[in-house]
């Protein structure tokens, strides 16, 4: 029989959290000595392991609850795709903060203009109504949890900020808008509309005078749709298109934010 300590050394558990878990009844002793001590067997060194890589990756007990408890493969396959989703949310909200963190070290001035900003401010063009329903967007897909009502009110504004780009941008916006509108259909695990929206954006991104990221953003936003849609093989080739187009985009930082789209590709 192993104690609290020693199943802590061989699974990187603490034992606070073994505790915590026998509480819960997840991993419970296979004994209790009558001065409360906690005994457990050697085979319940793989369930605590397989409890320390599930929660390693964020994953919320009640999910490893119903990991462990098996079941369904379809079940399991439906829980870590949601928690996935989860993770990407947080990821590309995290990767965007960093991207303005480093524009405002860079610019003092970016500085004062993002305290202005906070201001309170009434949308008086279509311009910054199509921007703000932009970041709105943003931050919908950026939530790491969102009702159904919170899904559709993302896909309206993804759409209303399309629209409004339509009338008072440039193709550059318009194909900014479409690789918005397939991310949050991909987001959804919506291939057939990912697909569209993403090969509209690839249209008006291959068209002259854009800014040099783009292109490599459009190729990334097809692979996506693809390998939500099942096509992985083309899904591979977009990605490779993407990956052969990151060498000509001359800011770093653009780089740096394209790529980290690319990383978070869904491509086995």
């Amino acid at each position: 029989m192993l104690s609290v300590g020693q199943v802590a050394r061989r699974t990187g558990l603490t034992t606070k959290a073994l505790r915590h878990y026998d509480r819960l009844s997840l991993l419970v002793p296979a004994a209790v000595s009558d001065d409360g001590y906690r005994w457990y067997s050697e085979e319940q060194i793989g369930l605590a392991l397989m409890i320390a890589r599930l929660r390693a990756l964020d994953i919320p007990l009640d999910a490893v609850r119903a990991i462990l408890a098996g079941g369904d493969d379809d079940r399991l396959q439906w829980l870590l795709t949601a928690h996935r989703a989860v993770l990407q949310a947080r990821d590309d909200r995290i990767r965007r903060a960093l991207h303005s963190l480093d524009h405002l070290i860079n610019d003092s001035r970016g500085i004062a203009m993002a305290l202005k900003d906070t201001a309170a401010q009434t949308v008086s063009d279509e311009r910054k109504l199509a921007a703000q329903l932009f970041n709105d967007t943003w931050a919908l897909l950026q939530m790491e949890r969102r009702t159904p009502e919170d899904d559709d009110r993302m896909i309206h504004m993804a759409h209303a900020s399309r629209f409004h780009w339509d009338n008072v941008g440039d193709d550059q916006n318009r194909a900014i808008g479409e690789w918005q509108v397939a991310r949050v259909y991909s987001v959804l695990g919506h291939g057939e509309p990912a697909l569209f929206h993403a090969r509209r954006c690839l249209e008006y991104a291959s068209r002259p005078g854009h800014d040099d990221w783009l292109l490599a953003s459009a190729h990334e936003g097809l692979a996506r749709a693809q390998a939500v849609a099942g096509d992985i093989e083309s899904a591979r080739d977009s990605r490779d298109s993407a990956l052969a187009l990151l060498g000509k985009i001359a800011d770093s930082e653009d780089r740096k934010v394209v790529a980290g789209d690319i990383d978070t590709l869904p491509i086995p």
